[in-house]
């Protein structure tokens, strides 16, 4: 997404937190502005594990003298600081699932050490307060789906436009065959749920594809036989060859929006995902092929988070997999192109931008009182 609002700005300077050299290269002749943590020994490397400062560190950036600040996150980034009289709008991809409604998941689960789960807990109450209070410094809220503009208006008591994020779809195809195998694609973290993927394939017996890397690699190895493979991390090129070949996506957790389900979709694939959040904009089908597929279905949802629920949908899949249609579903996959993001954020910023300034230009009222 940044790449799209880069393009739409060609002249916009970047800040952030921390910024890997080469990744920064990318965007010039855009400058790119880090914070102090990216000074701190180890801070590109371990940032993650400084969250208690990002909000300091946000908070020293110098944005005075610009007419619009466009904010990207699913983090703290709107806490930034900015003039009365320049324009602020967030795009979030997510109130921080870490410190909201995912909060339990994240304290319980596996990828937390016991130090660092109790170094969370002491923190946390106090990015919350904090995060709530930098919603204010924002003047309009986009987000990436109707599931994040229902959390944000949850959370932080405000409305939000949705403005679905730019996938590229435009360089994909659609093979004439698959090869047979699942595929699974993503960070390994908890939430993420590719343990039941694992063990859906693993009981099943069917060919599965694990693409990516993270601290849940191990424990989902130890879950897996013979029928699942691990790719661990992939180019563009050879993700797309896996998305072209695959027999469906799994897509077993929740999120806000979901790239993964659309950018299966644009090589012609199905989707079998769980049905909350983001998937249900995205995955056009029926709970576990309870209705008949029809030119728009895409893929399949299962109701409950557990591998019993996933092999019933992948069952009900496989039962009417001849009658998916990849060329619909390819077809379908364009209603989320760079294009239309960027065609639907300069009209939105173009509107914003002239109620904001046209409201500067208003004169006061006349202060009047009793001496």
């Amino acid at each position: 997404m940044l790449s799209s609002l880069a393009e739409m700005f060609p002249e916009a300077n970047l800040f952030t937190l921390v910024a890997d050299p080469q990744v920064a290269a990318r965007y010039e002749p855009h400058r790119v502005n880090t914070s102090f943590l990216q000074r701190l020994p180890g801070g590109r490397k371990f940032y993650r594990h400084m969250l208690p400062l990002t909000p300091l560190a946000l908070e020293q950036f110098d944005l005075r003298g610009y007419d619009l600040v466009i904010s990207s996150e699913s983090g703290p980034a709107k806490g930034v600081i900015t003039a009365e009289d320049t324009l602020h709008i967030c795009y979030c991809h997510s109130p921080m699932r870490y410190l909201w409604g995912m909060y339990p998941e994240y304290v319980r689960g596996k990828d937390m050490s016991a130090l660092s789960r109790l170094a969370f807990r002491a923190v946390a109450h106090y990015l919350r307060l904090w995060d709530f209070a930098s919603a204010a410094r924002v003047d309009a809220f986009v987000a990436n789906s109707r599931h994040t503009a229902a959390r944000i208006r949850k959370i932080y008591r405000r409305e939000a436009a949705v403005i679905h994020p730019p996938v590229e779809v435009a360089e994909c195809y659609v093979s004439k065959s698959s090869e047979g195998y699942y595929l699974v694609v993503g960070r390994l973290v908890d939430y993420k749920r590719v343990d039941l993927a694992v063990e859906a394939c693993t009981g099943m017996h069917r060919a599965l594809r694990v693409v990516g890397a993270g601290p849940q690699c191990a424990r989902l190895k130890s879950l897996a036989g013979p029928t699942v493979e691990f790719l661990g991390e992939l180019n563009d090129s050879e993700l797309h060859e896996q998305y072209a070949h695959c027999r469906a996506l799994l897509f077993p957790g929740q999120e806000d929006f979901g790239i993964v389900p659309v950018e299966a979709h644009s090589f012609g694939r199905p989707v079998i995902a769980y049905g909350k959040g983001g998937a249900l904009e995205t995955v056009q089908g029926d709970f576990s092929g309870e209705a008949e597929i029809d030119s728009a279905t895409n893929g399949i949802l299962f109701r409950e988070q557990t591998t019993a629920s996933l092999v019933e949908a992948i069952q009900a899949f496989e039962a009417s997999e001849h009658l998916f249609s990849p060329e619909n579903i390819a077809r379908g996959a364009r209603r989320f192109s760079a294009e239309r993001f960027r065609r639907e954020m300069t009209e939105f910023i173009a509107g914003q931008l002239a109620d904001f300034q046209s409201a500067g230009r208003r004169q006061p009222l006349a202060a009047s009182g009793r001496g």
